[in-house]
C-alpha cells in the first residue's frame, strides 16, 4: 500500500502512471492494482492510469459510515477507518508500506488492528532495471542536460577576465546566479525542470553540494552539475563538467587528470554482475595511487569523500549505488559515474556521465566530451 502524491513519489507514479499533486491511496493485492480517488480525480484516473481498477473514495466513505462508531472527522483517523473498510472488503489484515509512509497513518491503522509493516527499500525493485523505453526517456533527458551544459560553458568561455581575477560580461561581474538562471531558462524552454543546478567556482567547489553564489573566478575550477527532469517523461539526466576560464594551475590540472583517470577506470569495470562497492574501491585506489588522500584537514574533508555514482531514472538519486554498499550491477541499470576531488586552495573537480549497464560493459548515454581549460 502507498499513500502519497505521485508528483513527488516516483514509486507511486511508476506503479500507476497517474500524476497527481495531492495524496491518494494505492493498494495492490495478488497482482491486482487499485487506485482510490476523490470525485475530483476519479474520471481522470480511469482515463490516464495504468491500474486494474479505479475506485471512488466516496463509495468507501458511505460504507465506512455504516460501521459501528461511524467515521471520525480527524484526518488520519478518518483515513485509517477508510482503509480498514477497504481491507475488510478485500479480506486483508495488514499491509506492506514504504519507508516514507506517514507515521500518523501507520499508528492510526495499528490502533484499529490493521497490521502495517515497513518494507525495506527499494519498495519497487523493478524500477532499477530500465526497459528500452525508459532508457530512451533518460537518453532524451540527457540531451536536454547537454544543451544546458553547453550553454553554460559557452557563456563562461566568452566571459572576459578582469584585473581582479573575476569573470565579466561587459562591465558586469558574471555570477553563479546568472549562469544558473540561463541554465534554468533554457531547460524550461525544453519543458524540463532544472532544480538548482550547481555553478560553484573556486573555494565553493570544494563542497560537492554547494550550489554556488556570487562572482565566478578566473583561472580556477568551476563545477557545473545539471540534473533536470523532463516534464513530459518524468525521467532525469545528470551531468557534471568542471571548467577553467583562463589558465588552470598545475595542481588543478593534476586533479582533473586524476578524476578523468578514475572515471575511466570505473567505466572499464562496470558491467552486469560487478559489485558497485568494488567499482568504488577501484576509484579510491586510483586516487590513492596518484597521491590524493582523503580525510580531514584543518577541520574539513578533503579528497574523495562521496560515492562514485547512483541510479538514475524517475528520481535523480535511486537504486543502485556505486559506493560503500554492495549493490550488484545488472543489465538495464542506469547509473551515474561521478568521481571528484576537493582541496581548498586548489578547488574542486568532478566529472559525471550517465551509463547504461550491459552484459559485457557499459554504454555512455552522454555524448558531450569533457573539457577543462577554456582559454
Amino acid at each position: 500500500m502507498v499513500y502519497a502524491d505521485s508528483e513527488r513519489n516516483a514509486d507511486l507514479y511508476y506503479l500507476t502512471n497517474f500524476l497527481a499533486g495531492d495524496p491518494f491511496l494505492f493498494v495492490e493485492q495478488g497482482g491486482k492494482r487499485e487506485l482510490f480517488l476523490s470525485d475530483l480525480e476519479v474520471d481522470r484516473g480511469k482515463n490516464q492510469s495504468a491500474v486494474d481498477a479505479v475506485v471512488r473514495v466516496a463509495d468507501i466513505v458511505e460504507a465506512a459510515k455504516k460501521q459501528p462508531g461511524g467515521l471520525p472527522s480527524a484526518r488520519w483517523q478518518r483515513l485509517a477507518h477508510l482503509i480498514r473498510q477497504i481491507a475488510s472488503e478485500r479480506g486483508l489484515t495488514g499491509f506492506d508500506v514504504p519507508d516514507v509512509f506517514p507515521a500518523a497513518l501507520a499508528d492510526s491503522l495499528r490502533g484499529l488492528g490493521i497490521g502495517v509493516s515497513w518494507a525495506h527499500p527499494p519498495f519497487v525493485p523493478a524500477r532499477a532495471i530500465k526497459t528500452a523505453a525508459e532508457v530512451e526517456n533518460i537518453r532524451g533527458a540527457v540531451r536536454h542536460t547537454e544543451a544546458a551544459m553547453q550553454h553554460a560553458i559557452d557563456r563562461i568561455a566568452s566571459a572576459a577576465i578582469g584585473d581582479d581575477g573575476l569573470l565579466y560580461e561587459g562591465d558586469e561581474k558574471l555570477t553563479s546566479e546568472m549562469v544558473r538562471f540561463g541554465i534554468d531558462a533554457l531547460l524550461l524552454e525544453r519543458h524540463c525542470y532544472a532544480y538548482e543546478a550547481i555553478v560553484a567556482g573556486g573555494e565553493q567547489g570544494c563542497d560537492p553540494h554547494e550550489r554556488g553564489h556570487g562572482p565566478l573566478p578566473a583561472h580556477r575550477p568551476i563545477i557545473l552539475d545539471i540534473f533536470p527532469r523532463d516534464l513530459k517523461t518524468r525521467y532525469h539526466g545528470d551531468m557534471t563538467r568542471t571548467v577553467v576560464r583562463g589558465k588552470a594551475s598545475d595542481d588543478a590540472k593534476k586533479l582533473y587528470r586524476a578524476v578523468a583517470d578514475a572515471k575511466a577506470r570505473a567505466e572499464e569495470l562496470l558491467r552486469n554482475g560487478v559489485d558497485g562497492h568494488d567499482v568504488h574501491a577501484a576509484v579510491e585506489k586510483t586516487f590513492e595511487d596518484q597521491g590524493f588522500t582523503t580525510g580531514q584537514k584543518d577541520g574539513r574533508m578533503v579528497g574523495f569523500f562521496h560515492g562514485t555514482g547512483h541510479g538514475l531514472g524517475l528520481d535523480v538519486h535511486e537504486a543502485p549505488r556505486l559506493g560503500k554498499a554492495h549493490d550488484i550491477m545488472r543489465t538495464g541499470h542506469v547509473v551515474t559515474v561521478e568521481p571528484g576531488l576537493y582541496y581548498p586552495g586548489i578547488g574542486g573537480v568532478r566529472i559525471e556521465d550517465d551509463v547504461l549497464i550491459t552484459a559485457d560493459g557499459c554504454e555512455n548515454l552522454c555524448t558531450m566530451p569533457s573539457m577543462f581549460e577554456l582559454g
